[in-house]
């Protein structure tokens, strides 16, 4: 089975390259270490415009058949901050445990962790994750909650992940160490 991965960096900024895209590319960066299994992205830079996100999102789930979609910015308190909505509106089953770890260990690096509303529901066989945006954030909260991306996709029954377990150590009920 392919593995097909989507990647949305949400910036206004970006969007109009007035700065480069990199927490999409610590994304694809971070997936690139991770991963051992052949796979390609579907990567979208986009303006924090919650319809254009919800649209992208149904395509990458719907038509372009990611098994996983991450996304980076968007989750704070600002007016502008709508990704959270947007994840909300196209999942059928929000997995509130992503979120809840990924404050958890962003408040080991800076208070105002607790001001962002990172997330992460599923839309059919789809996992949608969001991250925030600042690279150095995304790789704490990916390697915090990568562990259960592989399970997850196998209970939507997606392809098989396989991870180098160097890098990081998923978990797999039944597999011995």
């Amino acid at each position: 089975m392919e593995v097909r991965i989507g990647i949305i960096n949400v910036s206004d900024r970006a969007s109009k390259g007035i700065y480069e895209d990199i927490p999409g590319k610590a994304i694809r960066d971070t997936l690139n270490e991770y991963l051992t299994c052949q796979w390609e992205h579907e990567y979208e830079v986009l303006p924090d415009e919650q319809d254009i996100l919800e649209d992208k999102m149904r395509e990458m789930a719907d038509s372009k058949g990611c098994c996983l979609i991450i996304t980076s910015g968007g989750t704070g308190p600002a007016k502008r901050d709508v990704t959270p909505e947007a994840t909300f509106s196209v999942c059928n089953k929000m997995m509130p445990g992503f979120g809840e770890l990924m404050r958890q260990v962003s408040l080991q690096y800076v208070p105002t962790a607790i001001l962002s509303r990172q997330t992460a529901g599923i839309r059919g066989k789809t996992l949608i994750i969001n991250l925030p945006g600042k690279p150095s954030a995304i790789r704490q909260c990916l390697d915090a909650v990568f562990p259960a991306v592989p399970y997850c996709i196998d209970l939507l029954e997606g392809p098989y992940l396989t991870c180098d377990p160097d890098v990081i150590e998923v978990f797999r009920p039944g597999k011995k160490k």
